[in-house]
Formats: C-alpha cells, sequence, structure tokens
C-alpha cells in the first residue's frame, strides 16, 4: 500500500506539472460538445435520446483514448529503468490503472455535466446512469492502460495503440451502452443487474489480466 501511495503521488505530481495535457483533455471535451450543439442542437429543438447517448460515449471514448495512451510514451527510458530497481512491476500497473481510473471518472463525470447543461438530459435514471460512467471509466483505463503499457516497447507505438485497443475495447463498450440505454429509457433497476455483474466482471478481468501479464512485459 505504501508503494502504490508513493506511485499515485508520483502520477499526481506529474500531470500537475503538466497541467496544459489536462487542460487539453478538458479542452477537447468542452469543444466537441460545442460542435456537436452546433451540428445537432440548432437544427432541431430536440435530440433524439439514442443519438444523445451514442453522441455522449463516442466523446467519452475518444477522451479516454487521448487520455491513457500517455500513461507510458511519457516516461523515459531511463526513468523507466530507475522505476525497476525501486518497485515492482505488479505496483506500476496497478498505480496507473488506478490513477487513470480516477482520471476518466472525474473526466466523464465532469464532460457529462458539461453535455446534459448544453445537449439538455433524457436520462430517466440519473443514478443508473451516473454508476454506468463510472464503471465505463475504470474499464476503459484498465483496458487501455494495459494496452499502452504493450505499446510503448513497440517503436510506432501509437498505431499499434490504436490496433490493440479497438477488438479489446468492443466487448466493454457494447455492455456500457446497454446498460446506458436501460438507464436512458428509465427502465426498472433489475433489468440492468445482468449489465452491471458483466461489467464488474469485465473489469476485474482485464485487472487481473494486468497484474499476471504485465511483469513479464516490464522485464522486457
Amino acid at each position: 500500500m505504501q508503494e502504490l501511495r508513493t506511485l499515485i503521488g508520483k502520477e499526481i505530481t506529474l500531470e500537475w506539472r503538466q497541467r496544459y495535457a489536462l487542460n487539453g483533455m478538458l479542452l477537447y471535451i468542452v469543444s466537441t460538445v460545442f460542435v456537436c450543439y452546433l451540428s445537432f442542437r440548432l437544427k432541431s429543438n430536440q435530440l433524439n435520446p439514442l443519438t444523445w447517448n451514442t453522441l455522449f460515449w463516442i466523446i467519452v471514448l475518444f477522451t479516454a483514448v487521448s487520455a491513457i495512451s500517455k500513461s507510458f510514451t511519457q516516461e523515459r527510458a531511463g526513468r523507466l529503468l530507475y522505476y525497476y530497481t525501486l518497485a515492482s512491476p505488479r505496483g506500476i500497473i496497478l498505480s496507473k490503472i488506478l490513477y487513470n481510473s480516477g482520471l476518466m471518472i472525474v473526466l466523464s463525470l465532469a464532460g457529462f455535466g458539461f453535455y446534459a447543461f448544453v445537449m439538455g438530459n433524457p436520462v430517466g435514471d440519473i443514478p443508473m446512469y451516473l454508476l454506468t460512467i463510472v464503471l465505463a471509466g475504470i474499464g476503459f483505463a484498465s483496458t487501455l492502460t494495459m494496452v499502452a503499457g504493450i505499446a510503448s516497447k513497440a517503436e510506432n507505438n501509437a498505431a499499434l495503440m490504436s490496433i490493440l485497443s479497438f477488438p479489446a475495447i468492443i466487448p466493454l463498450l457494447l455492455m456500457v451502452m446497454k446498460l446506458a440505454k436501460n438507464a436512458l429509457d428509465g427502465l426498472d433497476r433489475s433489468v440492468s443487474g445482468e449489465e452491471i455483474v458483466v461489467l464488474l466482471a469485465l473489469d476485474a478481468i482485464v485487472i487481473s489480466l494486468s497484474l499476471i501479464l504485465f511483469p513479464y512485459l516490464w522485464k522486457s
């Protein structure tokens, strides 16, 4: 736990020193929402709820890719070697997953607030929709963090990140969209129980695989 606290503190310190990256992600969300408003809202008095939901998760997905792809690329080779002598690989990957999960949850909730303010809020069950955002943030962060670790070992890591993340994120995205649609329609919460369990299972599987496989990747 002490190692995790130290590593997460290091991630927060690096992010604070490079505030332009966080500001850039917030600007990306705001500008994308505003473009959607100009494209859809001004042409009709009401946006279709299904379109509203789809646009929101497209924004969240691309925000996740841009925010988490730098998890390992911003680390220089000398610094990684230094970490190798001080911390365990499981501590490294778990700290990055926890930090990126927190970052994604904050960005997604902030994006949802601004998106609902600008584009209207047709969600029937807001607590369930917020729970979906939290589970999706953890899932996106854990999956993309592991993919970013794999891609960092290749020369063309940006292209590899895009190629590997797409098939890995599809099952999670399908469950997220289904659960979000249930919350959007205001269905009884018992209907969404299976999707919640599947999302929790997917998050747990990805985190477990990261803890098992990352030490072998870290040694290379």
